[in-house]
C-alpha cells in the first residue's frame, strides 16, 4: 500500500479512531523491537514502517486538533 493510500485511510478516521490506532502501533512497535533484540525478526523494515505511521498518525491529529 502506498503512502498516499494510507495517509486518505487515515484522514478519514475520527480522532478517537486515530488515538487507538496509534495506541496498537505502538505496542506493535515494541514488541517487533523485543524480537529484534531476540534475533527472530524476518523483516527488519517493519520497524521503520511502523515508526513511519506512528508519525502520520501524530502529524493528523495535531491537524484535527488545529481546525
Amino acid at each position: 500500500m502506498k503512502a498516499r493510500d494510507i495517509k486518505n485511510e487515515l484522514r478519514a478516521l475520527d480522532v478517537k479512531q486515530l488515538k487507538e490506532k496509534l495506541a496498537q502501533l505502538n505496542l506493535d512497535l515494541f514488541n517487533y523491537r523485543m524480537t529484534a533484540k531476540l534475533g527472530n525478526l524476518e523483516k527488519p523494515s517493519v520497524i521503520q514502517t511502523t515508526r513511519k505511521d506512528i508519525a502520520r498518525i501524530k502529524t493528523i491529529l495535531s491537524e484535527k486538533a488545529k481546525a
